[in-house]
């Protein structure tokens, strides 16, 4: 389904995939909500509870009024599945209920469901591999890894990917958009983006990939040192600083010798 139902609230914190299926001539929705965040929110039951009912408002909205008010007309039933992918383990209760204060003492007559929860983070690297298919591959992609280590498991899946249809490969590249440029700048989400957009074979983009992130670590290498230079000059700024405090000069000459801020300056006074 070509909709999203996540609220601006939560729009950095996660996505949404819903899937409409026919099963025994039945209509079944299943909602899959992506947690992209890496700590644990106790509040998701209550969260896919406002999901769910937007999709059977949506529903009944769009439907003819004639139809809905039919005796035998069903709203479709909505299996609610959490993928997380944080490095926490997950601890937020499974059923509804039971972030009711009070279910206990009326269990029959309060709402409740279970959500099925997929922990991306706790399958091992030889369990994906082993499925040998889309979902192992896009499991495997969306665990918490380095530059480096996503570098390597991208090498591993070349085979894999290959045995992908055109449209699987196709879901893949979107995945591993998602999952490429998270928390990186709008500029270099731009850059990587296109690296896999533009790749039409398997080897190309991991090739192209490679490349590319490889040009990003070492990006962020000289980055690194340029800040750890940085760190290194000032903290030796500072201790000139204080002991030239200690000899007593005036703030006016010690900013003049170190190039500090009057502020700066002050502080070490206090401290």
């Amino acid at each position: 389904m070509d909709k999203s139902f996540i609220l601006p609230d939560f729009d950095e914190k996660e996505a949404d995939i819903i899937y409409k299926l026919k099963i025994e001539n039945k209509e079944v929705i299943f909602y899959i909500l992506l947690e992209l965040q890496s700590t644990v929110d106790f509040q998701m039951p209550y969260r896919l509870l406002l999901y769910m009912v937007e999709i059977w408002r949506s529903i009944l909205k769009d439907l003819p009024k004639t139809e809905t008010e039919r005796k035998d007309f069903r709203l479709p039933a909505i299996i609610p599945i959490v993928l997380y992918n944080g490095e926490n383990n997950w601890t937020v209760s499974m059923n509804f209920r039971k972030i009711l204060n009070g279910y206990e003492i009326f269990k029959q007559h309060v709402l409740d469901f279970e959500y099925i929860l997929i922990d991306v983070n706790r399958y091992s690297e030889e369990e994906l591999m082993g499925l040998s298919n889309l979902i192992g591959a896009v499991f495997l992609i969306d665990q918490k890894a380095d530059i480096e280590k996503l570098k390597q498991r991208l090498q591993k899946l070349i085979d894999v990917l290959k045995k992908l249809s055109p449209e699987e490969f196709l879901l893949f590249k979107t995945w591993l958009k998602r999952v490429i440029v998270r928390g990186l700048p709008e500029k270099e989400k731009r850059g990587l983006s296109e690296v896999i957009e533009e790749s039409e074979e398997v080897d190309e983009m991991i090739y192209n990939l490679e490349r590319a992130l490889q040009e990003e670590f070492q990006k962020r290498e000289i980055i690194g040192m340029e800040k750890g230079m940085e760190k290194g000059m000032l903290e030796a700024k500072l201790e000139i600083a204080r002991k030239l405090i200690n000899k007593g000069r005036k703030v006016d000459e010690i900013i003049e010798i170190t190039g500090l801020s009057e502020e700066e300056i002050l502080k070490l006074q206090v401290n």
